[in-house]
């Protein structure tokens, strides 16, 4: 079970930085660790979580110290997450950022969920991290956390400003019994341990103020890279193979549920039941798939109203015009009327 966990090869890019920066020997540190260099120049290979999370406690003994995990950080690069480092650097907000990091987390590891929360003023950003059935221990030990969440901040300090701070980071781990002055120096704010939950608390009227990086065209783009990605990584998944599937035939009209069940080799009973189990269906993917399009369409200045419609699926602009009023309560041309006067 303990292979089944594992994190993309793209940390490599900042880890091997971190460790060439500090004179720590890449080669000698990969076979202590039992890293194979083939799959580590493969940026769409995985390294089991296992191992990754030896990788930086290797580091950290090398060092005599334990703050590797922000060292890594610092040398941030948007390849190590795939082409959703370059979706979320051209993303309009913080937090569509953030939002984006946690519907695509898979691709850079299966080993938590991420969840962001709207409380009140913040905007919390949660790390579920999974445990291993047989002895309850979490997936991820502190330093490989850290070394995410520190991640997570440095990237947004590309987007926003390098001297931009979270309100709180709170660990769901005992605090340690060494000093981590280091986290609090890096984050810029309070550190707590002992914590009910992992997770990064920002300021919500801060993560949506607009960013001059925001690039809805580059950020759709990649998505769709994003999209056939997953469905490579977790073939059992139908909706992201479905959502996949809808994206190439939606200009064409949208398809039907019977065509997706004659594209993927099942019976339309087997995919209904498997969407259910999923606690999904097909018409809940189709409407998800068009309304995500036509958000990202509508801040494109040059595509018509009519060509959108189009474009997601729709026969004709009725159609389309009654559909985004359900999505967002306002029509098309109103919505992208207020958008740029704003």
């Amino acid at each position: 079970m303990q292979d089944y966990y594992s994190t993309l090869t793209g940390w490599m890019i900042p880890i091997s930085r971190a460790m060439d920066a500090h004179k720590i020997d890449i080669v000698k540190a990969l076979n202590e660790c039992d890293i194979s260099q083939d799959i580590v120049t493969d940026q769409e290979s995985r390294i089991a979580a296992e191992k990754f999370s030896h990788l930086l406690e290797y580091c950290n003994k090398k060092l005599g110290r334990h703050d590797f995990s922000v060292l890594v950080a610092e040398q941030f690069h948007p390849g190590m997450f795939h082409a959703l480092g370059y979706a979320m650097m051209s993303s309009n907000t913080l937090f569509d950022a953030l939002e984006r990091i946690a519907h695509y987390k898979r691709v850079v590891s299966n080993t938590c969920k991420l969840v962001n929360h709207q409380r009140n003023e913040h905007l919390v950003f949660e790390m579920n991290i999974f445990t291993y059935e047989s002895t309850n221990r979490p997936v991820l030990p502190l330093a490989t956390a850290e070394t995410f969440l520190a991640t997570i901040i440095r990237f947004a300090r590309e987007l926003v400003t390098l001297d931009f701070a979270p309100l709180k980071i709170c660990f769901g781990y005992p605090t340690p019994r060494y000093d981590t002055s280091y986290l609090e120096n890096f984050f810029n704010c309070e550190v707590e341990f002992g914590c009910s939950q992992t997770a990064i608390v920002f300021d919500l009227k801060q993560t949506k103020e607009k960013l001059m990086c925001g690039n809805p065209l580059i950020t759709h783009s990649h998505e769709k890279m994003l999209d056939e990605f997953m469905a490579r990584v977790d073939k059992n998944d139908l909706s992201h193979i479905i959502k996949n599937k809808i994206f190439e035939l939606l200009p064409l009209g949208a398809p039907s549920q019977t065509e997706i069940a004659e594209f993927l080799g099942m019976s339309l009973r087997n995919l209904q039941r498997k969407l259910n189990d999923q606690g999904t269906s097909y018409k809940e993917i189709l409407e998800s798939t068009r309304k995500k399009l036509a958000m990202n369409y509508i801040t494109q200045k040059h595509l018509s109203l009519s060509e959108i419609g189009y474009l997601v699926g729709f026969s004709s602009v009725g159609n389309f015009n009654r559909a985004f009023k359900r999505w967002t309560t306002q029509t098309p041309g109103d919505y992208r009327q207020g958008r740029n006067s704003s």
